[in-house]
């Protein structure tokens, strides 16, 4: 009986204005996900209702010929595609991970002196841009055409990420490294061992952001990478998806165990697969997301 006064009661405290921004947030979030749930049902509809364009909200014929083709046909060079947004992804993000915690660690030191300088130096990269052609000039000097650490390195580090970890690290008590400084430790064994199990929160969430920029990213292997072993998933989209392609890149209908495959469903699947495992990358840093953002804004 107790109970259920408990829960009368609970009831009872509902407010409407609750109830009506619970279901507003409900009409949001089913809008912001329909759209990746429509590529979806477009990739596994049977290509004869995608003509007839019956597919409107559910998907229409369920199969997964569409997957199976797009994986098995070594033509479109989908699974290469994937192996390497996947490589310069973890590559990509570890890397800046490191560079911008690092830089940002001694940006914070106040007895470096140039602190100020330097970090000026990365506000006015961060405004005023070179541009493609002056980029293209350097790196290619350098060496990055067609070379796949142009995926990496150029982009290690990003002014706005840098000044979101700085500010993190601003926050941090400077005791810590006179107390490690006391017992020993150098500049690098303060930074690792103290100042990065302190800051899971921030790292999470810059390198969610340099994942996601890595994965998506579209200009620049473009511009950089002129051999198909490099491609990303990225080029092979727009080949598949925006151009009209070879012989060998191009979508054509046909039946498939009993199953009509046509431009639309393979394109589709092929969109799909590309959004699939930065989706997946979310819900791990979730906790720590919203947290990094907030206390890197809060300051400074």
């Amino acid at each position: 009986m107790k109970k259920d006064k408990k829960i009368n009661n609970k009831i009872g405290k509902v407010k409407p204005f609750d109830v009506i921004n619970t279901i507003i947030l409900l009409l949001v979030a089913i809008i912001c996900v329909y759209p990746f749930l429509y590529i979806f049902f477009l990739s596994i509809s049977d290509g004869k209702y995608l003509v007839t364009n019956q597919v409107k909200v559910f998907p229409m014929g369920v199969n997964f010929e569409a997957f199976k083709y797009i994986f098995t046909n070594k033509s479109l060079n989908i699974g290469r595609g994937m192996f390497n947004s996947a490589i310069y992804t973890v590559a990509g993000t570890i890397t800046s991970i490191f560079i911008t915690f690092s830089t940002a660690y001694v940006l914070t030191r106040k007895r470096f002196k140039g602190r100020f300088l330097i970090m000026s130096l990365f506000a006015f990269t961060w405004v005023f841009e070179a541009g493609i052609i002056p980029n293209y000039i350097i790196l290619n000097a350098l060496g990055f055409v067609d070379n796949p650490l142009v995926m990496i390195i150029p982009n290690a580090i990003n002014t706005q990420f840098l000044i979101l970890t700085k500010v993190f690290l601003e926050g941090l008590p400077d005791e810590l490294e006179e107390a490690a400084r006391i017992d020993g430790a150098n500049d690098w064994v303060t930074m690792i061992k103290i100042f990065v199990p302190l800051s899971k929160t921030i790292i999470a969430t810059i390198g969610l952001f340099y994942a996601v920029f890595i994965w998506n990213q579209y200009l620049v292997p473009q511009i950089y990478l002129k051999s198909a072993q490099y491609q990303t998933i990225q080029q092979i989209l727009k080949q598949l998806v925006i151009s009209s392609g070879s012989a060998n890149t191009s979508f054509s209908t046909f039946v498939k165990n009993g199953i009509s495959l046509n431009p639309q469903n393979l394109r589709a699947a092929a969109i799909f697969v590309a959004m699939v495992p930065i989706v997946c990358v979310y819900p791990f840093v979730q906790k720590y997301f919203k947290k990094g953002i907030l206390v890197g804004s809060v300051k400074g």
